[in-house]
């Protein structure tokens, strides 16, 4: 039996998912091959998952297969300069983190974690051994890997963590305490968790230290948080560390202070920034499609002023936003990125991000809040890196403590 329409009954869906490759300023004209390579392998994964990610995300389940496949596509390395990994420039680690990002926020989030949190914390801070044993599966996703910093009282103010790890005579330690928010944190894997020496009379007695602790160790219990409305294609655990004992060689011998917690930080803010440019290109380029189908009066809506107008606002916002990553990316390349510029650029391109998907969202109309057009979870995910890796306030004190030489944290 063929099927007829009734009056008004839409037949066909809006295409609006195309990559198209916004670059109105030829930000990104002079990529070298191995660049474009770089983004080229990112554009094979996010062609892969687009057709179902919204199932996935509705759920809100996690595809491990998908962490991966990012893995067996070299996408983890994230411009970390060592022995075993592909080298890859910040400008190439950037297109990936966007283009990831374009592809989904949860994705996005797996990369930073398992490659700009864990890999790099390895990479930077391990002993030999341990990196003979851990770096290249971690790199390749064979072994899944988390970042466990942030604590349920303690986020922003992550300086005064809390959890315990205690010398035990033989030299092996005992880990006490809670994390939150921690990406891949009961997915089986490994978790680098941030802890506070408990050891008095030793030298780093009070210092924070980093151990590489297995997470079927026991006493280590990682539970999915329920309830996200936001990045809800990848797990995040609540971590409870009760009496989790470890060998003396578990601590990674680079960590000594905090600060070295904050190398790490501040080298993944790049890639926020990074992110949020992702979301916001996926965003705009979805509007302006819908813009081009959507026949709204006898005309399609892009031949609307207020169309054209708000569109012209969305690509002022993303060129913006592009121009940062590659300005940072270019500091970064010649060494001479500071702390405070890649917090200047998460500043912006979050801020911008979350401006670009709610006129994206009401320029879709009613079809703006299905998860089938994308935008929708975009949106909700911009909510989440906008807070992570030091919310708009925190890096706002960064910034001003930087121009002003004083100080106004309390």
């Amino acid at each position: 039996m063929s099927f007829t329409p009734v009056p008004g009954q839409q037949t066909e869906r809006y295409e609006i998912a195309a990559p198209l490759d916004t670059d109105y300023y030829a930000v990104f004209a002079d990529l070298t091959p191995v660049e474009r390579d770089a983004w080229d392998r990112a554009r094979a994964f996010t062609s892969e998952i687009v057709p179902e990610i919204a199932q996935w995300w509705d759920r809100g389940e996690y595809n491990l297969d998908f962490a991966r496949r990012m893995g067996e596509l070299d996408l983890f390395a994230d411009g970390i300069a060592h022995d075993g990994l592909t080298p890859l420039s910040p400008l190439a680690a950037g297109l990936i983190n966007m283009e990831i990002s374009r592809g989904d926020g949860s994705m996005g989030t797996i990369l930073a974690v398992q490659g700009g949190l864990a890999l790099r914390t390895l990479a930077l801070f391990g002993s030999e051994a341990q990196k003979a044993q851990h770096l290249v599966p971690i790199a390749r996703g064979e072994v899944l890997a988390a970042f466990a910093l942030t604590e349920p009282d303690h986020g922003s103010d992550s300086v005064s963590l809390e959890t315990r790890a205690t010398r035990m005579p033989d030299g092996g330690w005992v880990l006490d305490g809670a994390k939150k928010w921690i990406g891949n944190g009961s997915s089986g894997g490994v978790t680098f968790v941030w802890a506070r020496v408990e050891s008095p009379g030793d030298d780093d007695h009070g210092t924070v230290r980093c151990f590489l602790v297995p997470q079927e160790t026991p006493g280590y219990v990682g539970e999915p948080i329920l309830g996200k409305a936001s990045l809800r294609a990848i797990h995040q655990a609540h971590i409870t560390l009760a009496d989790v004992r470890l060998p003396a060689d578990a601590v990674l011998p680079g960590t000594r202070s905090f600060k070295d917690a904050s190398t790490v930080l501040y080298a993944t803010r790049s890639g926020v920034a990074w992110s949020a440019l992702g979301h916001a290109t996926a965003c705009y380029e979805a509007a302006l499609q819908y813009a081009q189908q959507r026949m709204q009066f006898g005309k399609p809506l892009a031949k609307f002023q207020m169309v054209q107008e708000r569109l012209t606002q969305m690509l002022d916002e993303l060129t913006a936003m592009q121009l940062y990553c590659r300005r940072m990316a270019d500091l970064e390349a010649a060494g001479e990125l500071r702390p405070t510029q890649a917090s200047l650029a998460k500043y912006h391109n979050t801020r911008a991000a979350r401006r670009v998907a709610a006129s994206a969202r009401d320029l879709l109309g009613g079809n703006g809040i299905l998860l089938e057009y994308g935008v929708m979870a975009h949106m909700a995910d911009i909510e989440a890196i906008h807070t992570y890796e030091g919310t708009e306030s925190v890096q706002a004190l960064l910034i001003g403590r930087d121009i002003t030489g004083m100080g106004a944290f309390a």
